[in-house]
């Protein structure tokens, strides 16, 4: 199970809606992280550069935080491998046929009350409440 953790929880979101409000001012690009992966993959964008800056700050941030503070960024799945696989290829489809993730839709579409976006984040919220009830009530998993 989890822990409650408001005041870091808060910090977090604080953090992510900065960094997507200082992209958008910066760069006039949103947030999503798909979007700013897939521009680093061939063929790689012109605009590589700050995809990579980004992108690798979301990935020492944790870092830093975990030896400036010793607060641990744990990581513990009781979800098997092979699962773990294919939900991942799951959310791929569903990025590609969503035109976007929950980064870009959730984050920054909806701060834009993107009517588009709105729509999205509903169907992913909808099918994750819907995939999690059959998961843990249905089929008596995890």
């Amino acid at each position: 199970m989890t822990e409650f953790t408001p005041l870091v929880s808060l910090l977090g979101g604080a953090l992510i809606g900065l960094a997507s409000v200082l992209l958008m001012a910066f760069h006039g690009r949103i947030a999503g992280m798909t979007g700013i992966l897939t521009g680093l993959l061939p063929p790689i964008a012109p605009d590589w550069a700050w995809r990579a800056a980004f992108l690798g700050g979301a990935i020492i941030a944790p870092a830093l935080m975990v030896l400036l503070t010793g607060y641990d960024v744990g990581f513990a799945s009781p979800v098997p491998t092979p699962w773990v696989i294919i939900g991942g290829l799951i959310v791929g489809v569903g990025v590609f046929f969503g035109s976007g993730c929950t980064s870009g839709h959730g984050v920054c579409g909806m701060a834009r009350l993107s009517p588009r976006s709105i729509a999205a984040t509903a169907v992913f919220m909808g099918a994750s409440f819907v995939t999690v009830y059959v998961v843990r009530h249905v089929l008596g998993g995890f």
